[in-house]
């Protein structure tokens, strides 16, 4: 898959695809990342990509001719290495956008890719944004200085999901919020040296008995989504996910409460 940025900083991106185990995503090309400054289609001497915002105010405001030359000669780019016009998702990183959350960086990890704009300043001028953008999207209920940090969390969620990446091929499935822990918190984890600072890990997980150990990881995880993040049980339950022993569990954790 192919990911088109549209950003005045391309610079930030630099460690992201060449640091980590995601880089192996990058440098493999199954997560192809190319770069682009609007700046770089601007005009006059100062290159300049923003002005004031009409009606006042403070900040500035991302003028939408230096996009629309960008995002032109990107789709024309594009177009001729895949021989095709693709009609590609223009994600923008916004306040107003859907919560980024596990079921959504999946579909993304399976698409063929996306335009990804990352707005600064005050924003970008509405006229570009009503013209092309398909998705919006956020990280949360504040706000960064741009969508760099946006396009990268979404850039590196996505490529640990892809074959090969990370050294077990089933380590992503283990992660918080995956289908394979009905969409829970992960567990506790534990390494040498088994006694540490007085505290010793669990017996469970220097056991042995992989029944146990399977059983353990499934209470903690259970425990710790009741207790931070109550709302993911009753997603699970709501959906038929959480056995008898499960609501066993929940129970019991209750009581000690």
């Amino acid at each position: 898959m192919r990911f088109d940025v549209i950003t005045l900083f391309p610079e930030l991106f630099v460690p992201l695809l060449t640091s980590g185990v995601t880089r192996r995503a990058y440098a493999s090309g199954q997560v192809d990342v190319h770069l682009w400054n609007p700046r770089d289609y601007a005009e006059g001497n100062y290159r300049r990509v923003d002005d004031r915002p009409f009606g006042g105010g403070p900040g500035m405001v991302m003028l939408a001719e230096p996009l629309q030359r960008c995002l032109d000669a990107l789709r024309a780019a594009r177009a001729q290495a895949e021989k095709s016009e693709p009609n590609l998702p223009v994600v923008l990183f916004s306040p107003i956008g859907k919560t980024l959350n596990h079921e959504g960086v999946d579909g993304w990890a399976k698409g063929q890719g996306a335009i990804l704009l990352c707005g600064r300043y005050e924003g970008i001028d509405q006229r570009f944004i009503d013209a092309h953008v398909t998705h919006q999207i956020s990280l949360g209920d504040f706000v960064l200085s741009g969508g760099e940090i946006a396009a990268m969390a979404m850039l590196d969620a996505l490529a640990r999901l892809q074959p090969g990446v990370l050294n077990d091929e089933g380590s992503f499935q283990q992660d918080s919020f995956n289908p394979a822990l009905d969409g829970l918190l992960d567990c506790p984890h534990y390494t040498r040296p088994e006694v540490w600072e007085g505290q010793s890990a669990p017996a469970a997980l220097l056991s042995g008995h992989h029944l146990q150990i399977e059983r353990w990881r499934r209470d903690q995880s259970l425990a710790l989504t009741a207790r931070h993040r109550p709302e993911l049980i009753e997603k699970a339950r709501g959906q038929g996910l959480l056995s008898a022993r499960d609501e066993g569990v929940l129970a019991k954790n209750a009581e000690s409460l």
